[in-house]
């Protein structure tokens, strides 16, 4: 497939395969018979035959697409749960109203980058490795590896957790050895130093990036 190069690069594929296992986990997320990797290995062919040959048409239809997105992470992501965790220390000091505006836009920010990411990004093959259980029985880790067209693998997990309802929810991704969760948590803290603690110009500015070089290269150690 030949790579829409509309969109900037930056954070782009990462996007794509972020989509991807929260599409596959989507599938099945109520089937509370299935594991997490059971739910994904179950939802692989569907998603391929649903994305195959749509990249062109989702770069034209980007209502269309936005729209594909924000379905497929509504059951999936726990957003609170993240944004609470990106926001770290400074949680406790936000307001109840700040909290819930900064995972609203910290959900927005995900959708328009994962559309984004989801016309950008060839790959080859996408499979499931293996996946472990946490600590607790609440938790769980999924790995992936995705398969470039240029044959570079780059290895995906999943950090899930089972809520109350009993519903497995992503709640963190390490791509290439990068935790992407932490690496928000350092933007967010970063931003709140250079704007003087200001809340609501920091959710207001909010646009985490990671760089297509710095994923590429994963992590040093």
């Amino acid at each position: 497939m030949k790579t829409i190069a509309r969109y900037p690069r930056s954070f782009g594929w990462l996007a794509m395969l972020l989509l991807t296992g929260g599409l596959l986990i989507s599938q099945l997320a109520l089937a509370e018979a299935q594991n997490p990797e059971q739910m994904i290995r179950n939802s692989v062919n569907q998603l391929m035959d649903k994305l195959e040959g749509r990249k062109d048409y989702y770069t034209q239809h980007t209502n269309e697409l936005e729209a594909l997105v924000d379905d497929s992470l509504r059951d999936v992501a726990d957003f609170h749960y993240i944004a609470a965790s990106v926001m770290g220390r400074y949680f406790r000091s936000a307001s109840p109203e700040q909290r819930s505006r900064f995972a609203k836009t910290f959900r927005q920010t995900l959708i328009d980058t994962y559309a984004k990411g989801l016309v950008t990004f060839d790959y080859r093959d996408i499979r499931v490795v293996g996946s472990t259980t946490g600590r607790y029985e609440d938790q769980a880790s999924v790995d992936m590896e995705v398969v470039a067209d240029d044959g570079k693998v780059y290895p995906v997990n999943y950090t899930l957790r089972r809520t109350d309802d009993g519903q497995w929810k992503v709640v963190n991704v390490i791509v290439n050895g990068i935790n992407l969760g932490l690496t928000f948590r350092n933007q967010f803290d970063q931003a709140m130093r250079d704007q003087n603690h200001d809340y609501d110009a920091v959710i207001s500015n909010w646009a985490p990036e990671v760089g297509t070089d710095e994923l590429e290269k994963g992590s040093q150690g």
